[in-house]
């Protein structure tokens, strides 16, 4: 997510946040290949690495950004280069709480999502929940189409 497709105040980021995302993640993926902070000294975001994506990519990757003030961003992107993303921010192109569908996450195709919680370990599980929803039945089109699904 690019800095272009927020308005108003995304907060620092929040490194206990992306401290419990990875742990989060570790706990809960057995995909989970690697995962590493951008900077060691400034981390701004935590990168989660798969052994295997959606469909018929290789591998994937998460980019995920937490700020003190709550808000978020999950960027998934694979080896097919299909992005998806879960984000939480001020915007002018849809909900605060929303979902860039794939194959693109453009910016302008931002939809309500279907995690309406805010905590940190909640909205992770929700994420988690829907990438393993699409990921056992092959179908990115069930990636935003959970009830609240922590």
């Amino acid at each position: 997510m690019s800095d272009d497709d927020r308005a108003g105040e995304f907060g620092q980021i929040y490194l206990p946040a992306l401290q419990r995302v990875r742990d989060l993640w570790l706990e809960l993926e057995p995909l989970v290949d690697a995962t590493a902070y951008d900077d060691v000294v400034a981390p701004t975001e935590l990168q989660i690495s798969l052994t295997d994506g959606l469909g018929d990519a290789d591998s994937a990757r998460l980019d995920i950004q937490w700020s003190e003030l709550g808000m978020y961003s999950f960027h998934y992107v694979d080896s097919d280069d299909v992005n998806w993303r879960f984000d939480r921010h001020p915007n002018t192109h849809s909900p605060d709480i929303h979902f860039h569908p794939p194959p693109e996450a453009a910016t302008t195709a931002g939809e309500a999502s279907c995690i309406d919680v805010t905590e940190v370990s909640l909205v992770t599980r929700a994420v988690h929940a829907m990438w393993r929803t699409a990921y056992e039945n092959e179908d990115r089109g069930r990636l935003n189409s959970a009830a609240n699904p922590s």
